[in-house]
């Protein structure tokens, strides 16, 4: 990135640069971010590639003032840490499900390391979870307004609990961008991925809670935890909260493509 790149992306975000890469500047941006840019797979469902690039993603998430899924968000912000001269390693990870774990380079987060000592994991890819970056060497509970974590050992890689429940299972290698392509590729075209067979848009708000748009189903959720549903009506109504809950500007109303491959 380069410097007009960083300025624009930290606009984007309603920062400041840091004079430092200090641990309190990563926190403030890591919130800035989840409320800036929404967590969504809208590209899959609207025809667009989802292109794990310097370039590509930084015209999506600061030009486009898009939001994306973890491949996206994380490597779009590790590029920016990067660039306000954080230690930044991206870690792949496989997402806890009902069967067990997901597919190799399910998940992409970050390692980062900040210059008064800071060794963290950073993620705005996840949807709803830690609102700050979590303490990498910590073993025990970490309180969070999104929840209580904790990172555990697991036959040497590390699995991330909220509220007891395992997320996610991260590797401690690190990886380069191009690593995660597959697994980009599989969860925007595969059947069997979260991501075909459903809408989502979603970001923290500026109160500490979340507010989630699936279809046509507006769910919003306050800082205590308590959850208000409705459903929306004709297609102007779904655009204006695409356009003024997300930010997001769209021409027609997304619909649900499906998986491309059997």
């Amino acid at each position: 990135m380069n410097p007009t790149q960083t300025d624009a992306y930290l606009h984007r975000l309603g920062a400041e640069r840091p004079p430092h890469a200090t641990t309190e500047a990563l926190r403030d941006l890591h919130l800035r971010h989840l409320r800036a840019v929404p967590f969504e797979n809208l590209s899959i469902h609207l025809g667009e590639p989802v292109v794990l690039e310097e370039g590509a993603l930084l015209e999506k998430v600061v030009a486009g003032r898009r939001g994306g899924f973890c491949y996206e968000l994380n490597g779009a912000f590790g590029l920016l840490l990067t660039s306000l001269g954080y230690d930044v390693q991206l870690l792949a990870g496989r997402v806890h499900g009902e069967e067990g774990l997901g597919i190799p380079y399910d998940h992409l987060a970050l390692r980062v390391r900040t210059v008064d000592g800071g060794d963290l994991i950073a993620d705005v890819g996840f949807g709803a979870h830690s609102q700050g970056p979590l303490g990498f060497g910590e073993r025990g509970d970490q309180a969070d307004p999104g929840g209580t974590f904790r990172v555990v050992e697991a036959g040497g890689d590390l699995d991330v609990l909220r509220n007891g429940k395992p997320q996610y299972r991260l590797e401690t290698r690190p990886r380069t961008l191009p690593d995660f392509r597959a697994g980009a590729w599989w969860h925007s075209t595969s059947p069997e991925s979260r991501f075909t067979q459903s809408l989502v848009c979603s970001r923290t708000t500026e109160d500490g809670g979340r507010i989630t748009l699936s279809g046509r189903t507006l769910t919003t959720t306050d800082a205590d935890g308590h959850k208000t549903v409705r459903e929306l009506g004709p297609d102007e109504e779904v655009l204006a909260v695409y356009r003024d809950g997300f930010g997001i500007g769209l021409s027609a109303v997304p619909t649900v493509r499906g998986g491309q491959f059997g």
